[in-house]
């Protein structure tokens, strides 16, 4: 059997990686850092007029109408460059949120935005630390909703946000779709660990907002939205970890001790051969998902927890070994061993940890 993508496919690859590779260098991804930049504007206006924005979205929506195996391929690369862009809150979030559960008149008026990237959406689940659940939510929804979510990746720019909200029906939680630039918003930056990649702190106060999907089931169509998103960000995951593999492999082959390079030494070899095993059943684990994602597989929330763990794990011990590998100055400022390893720790946080990604793993075996 045949995993591997389409010829297709693997001319999108090409021609994402040329593209990046010219116009999303480290020196882009470190002005996130040095100048304080939310995100690359320009980059993202390039995306979008190359329909990366608008790959799933249906044509009668003004979008491309490929599907989700295109969309992975789209995402490794992005992974690969780290490229400081609010793409995954969009594009793997708030746009399939909508895809799922909107109604035409929302889809009419939403999806043609995010194909242009015109807007820009993102999703608020938490609003403190912990795991969040339907018991514990404190925001309120119905025609105004008012909260805090906190952090909500890409806040500070996003122009609406699908709000998990408490409700009274059903399974305790419903989506809402709120325009975030309306008096009852309020949006406070956040830091985290990696800068490229903004979040904030989102208070509202009776804001205007419309009910997303069926009132009383939002907590399955968080549930939902995060599986089909946790196959996309494994994938840029996968980008991630081939893309330390291959910085820590350079510095080993170019750096002399000894008289010898030290990729000759024998503990370089273990830990390069270590990273490409994790690596590579990381991307197998990958296919499996972006199967059933592209088929709308019963075994998708399977799948997706498969990817998810197996992502989470191969690019931290990927971006973590690429910097020992690098020795004393792996660790500098000047070294960019540093964004990987940022960049790890934000994905492997940002729609549920790793543990909670485990226990979801365990559920889902035992369903099957």
């Amino acid at each position: 059997m045949n995993f591997e993508f389409s010829e297709e496919q693997n001319l999108l690859r090409e021609q994402a990686r040329g593209f990046l590779q010219d116009n999303c260098t480290m020196k882009v991804v470190r002005a996130a850092l040095e100048d304080g930049e939310t995100f690359n504007a320009d980059l993202w206006k390039q995306v979008a007029e190359m329909g990366w924005t608008s790959a799933v979205i249906p044509e009668e929506y003004d979008g491309l109408g490929l599907g989700y195996l295109e969309l992975s391929v789209i995402a490794e690369e992005l992974g690969r460059t780290l490229a400081p862009l609010p793409f995954s809150s969009s594009v793997y979030l708030a746009t399939e949120a909508i895809l799922a559960y909107g109604s035409p008149a929302q889809k009419e008026e939403w999806l043609p935005k995010l194909a242009s990237g015109e807007a820009i959406g993102t999703f608020a689940l938490s609003e403190k630390q912990g795991q969040t659940t339907p018991s514990n939510l404190n925001t309120t929804g119905g025609d105004s909703l008012s909260g805090v979510k906190v952090p909500v990746p890409d806040g500070d720019i996003a122009n609406f946000c699908i709000v998990v909200a408490k409700s009274q029906s059903g399974d305790g939680a419903s989506l809402y779709i709120v325009d975030l630039d309306q008096a009852g918003v309020q949006k406070e930056k956040v830091n985290t660990l990696d800068p490229s990649r903004s979040h904030a702190k989102l208070t509202f106060n009776s804001a205007s907002a419309s009910l997303l999907g069926t009132e009383g089931e939002g907590w399955a169509g968080t549930q939902n939205v995060f599986n089909r998103a946790a196959v996309l960000f494994a994938w840029e995951q996968t980008g991630g970890s081939d893309a330390a593999l291959e910085m820590a492999k350079e510095y080993a082959l170019g750096r002399f001790a000894f008289g010898r390079s030290i990729a000759s030494y024998q503990a370089i070899k273990h830990k390069l051969a270590n990273m490409y095993v994790k690596n590579t059943l990381a991307r197998s684990n990958c296919y499996y998902g972006a199967w059933a994602l592209s088929t709308n597989a019963p075994e998708l929330p399977l799948a997706a927890a498969t990817a998810r763990v197996a992502g989470i794990q191969a690019y931290y011990f990927a971006s973590k070994e690429n910097i020992q590998t690098h020795g004393g100055m792996g660790f500098t400022w000047e070294f960019d061993c540093q964004f990987h390893y940022r960049r790890s720790k934000l994905l492997s946080v940002n729609i549920g940890s790793e543990a909670q990604w485990q226990d979801k793993l365990i559920s889902a075996v035992e369903a099957a």
